[in-house]
C-alpha cells in the first residue's frame, strides 16, 4: 500500500522520470487497447447508457476507497473547472463508445485522435495562441491521415461515422480545460468527477429511453433502454471499470513524472495497440491505406507534441477510457 501511495501521489515522486513515465503510459495504452475491444461484447447484452451507468456505479466506490486508503484525495479546488472538464471528456467518451458498436475500433480511435488537431485549432482561433507553419503543416498531415483511415464516402456520411471526430473535438476541449484550469487538482478527484459525469449521462439516457422507448423490436446499442443485466454484461463491465481506473491512473502519473509533450507522444501507441488487439482477438485487419493513415496520424501527433514544448503549459492528463 505504501508503494501505491508513493506511485499515485505526486509529492512523493521526483519531478522528472522520463523512462518510468514512458513505460507507464505504454502500459496504459496497451490495457485500453485490450479492454475497448470488448465493447462489442457488451453491446450484445445491454445499451450504451446502461453500460455507462453501471460502470460508473462500479468505478466511483472503488475510487473513493482509493482516496480513503490515502491514494490521492477527493478534495477539489475549483468545482466549476472540474465540472467543465468532466462534461467535455465524458461527452467525448459517450460518442467514442457509441461509435465502437458501429465502426472497427481502429477507425473509432483514429477519429478520437483528431483531438490534437482540434487543440491546435481552438488554441489558435479562440485562445489567440501563436502557431508556426510547422505545426499547421503537421495538423494538415494528421487530418489527411484520419481521412485515409475513415475514408468517408460523401454519399454515406452518417452520425456514426462522424461520432469519433466529434469525440476528438470534445476531448480536445477537455484536454485544454485540464491543462489550463485543473493542473493542480488531484488525479483521484478528476477521475471520480469523470466517472460521476459518465454515470449522469448513463442515468439520463436510461430515463429518456424509459419514457420514450425506441421503436422497433431490436433497437441498437445507442437506443437500447435498461434491461436485466446478464452475467456476461456484468463481467465485461467490471473488466472495463477496473481496467479504466488502472489505465487512467497510469496515464495521470505519467504526466506527473515527465514533460507533457514527451509523454503525449507515447499516447499514439494506442493506434497500434488497438489494431494489434483487434487482429489477435477478432481477426480484424487493417489495409495498407489505413496503415499509412495511422502512420501519418502518429507522425503528425509527435510533431505537434514536440513543437508544443516551446510554449510552456501546465501538465495535464491524456487519453481516458
Amino acid at each position: 500500500m505504501t508503494a501505491a501511495r508513493a506511485w499515485f501521489n505526486k509529492a512523493d515522486m521526483s519531478p522528472a522520470r522520463p523512462i518510468a513515465a514512458a513505460l507507464s503510459i505504454l502500459a496504459a495504452m496497451l490495457l485500453i487497447g485490450f479492454i475497448d475491444n470488448f465493447v462489442v461484447n457488451i453491446a450484445e447484452d445491454a445499451g450504451l447508457w446502461q453500460f455507462h451507468l453501471t460502470r460508473s456505479v462500479m468505478a466511483v466506490p472503488l475510487i473513493v476507497a482509493l482516496a480513503w486508503l490515502g491514494i490521492g484525495t477527493l478534495r477539489v479546488a475549483r468545482w466549476w473547472a472540474v465540472a467543465a472538464r468532466s462534461l467535455a471528456i465524458s461527452a467525448a467518451m459517450v460518442l467514442y463508445f457509441g461509435s465502437l458498436a458501429f465502426l472497427p475500433i481502429s477507425e473509432a480511435v483514429a477519429g478520437l485522435f483528431t483531438a490534437p488537431l482540434f487543440v491546435l485549432l481552438v488554441s489558435t482561433l479562440a485562445l489567440r495562441e501563436r502557431v508556426g507553419a510547422v505545426r499547421i503543416l503537421a495538423a494538415l498531415v494528421g487530418f489527411a491521415g484520419v481521412v485515409m483511415v475513415l475514408r468517408p464516402d460523401a454519399g454515406a456520411v452518417t452520425l456514426a461515422t462522424l461520432a469519433p471526430v466529434g469525440a476528438g473535438f470534445l476531448y480536445a476541449l477537455g484536454a485544454i480545460a485540464t491543462r489550463r484550469w485543473c493542473a493542480t487538482e488531484s488525479a483521484t478527484a478528476l477521475l471520480a468527477a469523470f466517472f460521476t459525469a459518465l454515470g449522469i449521462w448513463g442515468a439520463l439516457g436510461v430515463a429518456v429511453l424509459a419514457a420514450f422507448p425506441a421503436a422497433g423490436e431490436a433497437p441498437g446499442f445507442i437506443l437500447r433502454g435498461w434491461e436485466a443485466p446478464t452475467p456476461a454484461f456484468l463481467g465485461w463491465t467490471v473488466m472495463q471499470a477496473v481496467g479504466s481506473i488502472i489505465a487512467v491512473g497510469l496515464i495521470t502519473r505519467s504526466y506527473q513524472m515527465a514533460d507533457t509533450a514527451f509523454v503525449s507522444v507515447f499516447e499514439y501507441s494506442l493506434l497500434v495497440f488497438v489494431a494489434v488487439w483487434a487482429w489477435v482477438l477478432r481477426g480484424e485487419t487493417v489495409d495498407s491505406w489505413a496503415m499509412l493513415g495511422i502512420g501519418l496520424i502518429i507522425g503528425s501527433g509527435c510533431v505537434l507534441a514536440l513543437r508544443g514544448r516551446v510554449a510552456p503549459e501546465a501538465q495535464g492528463d491524456g487519453a481516458v477510457s
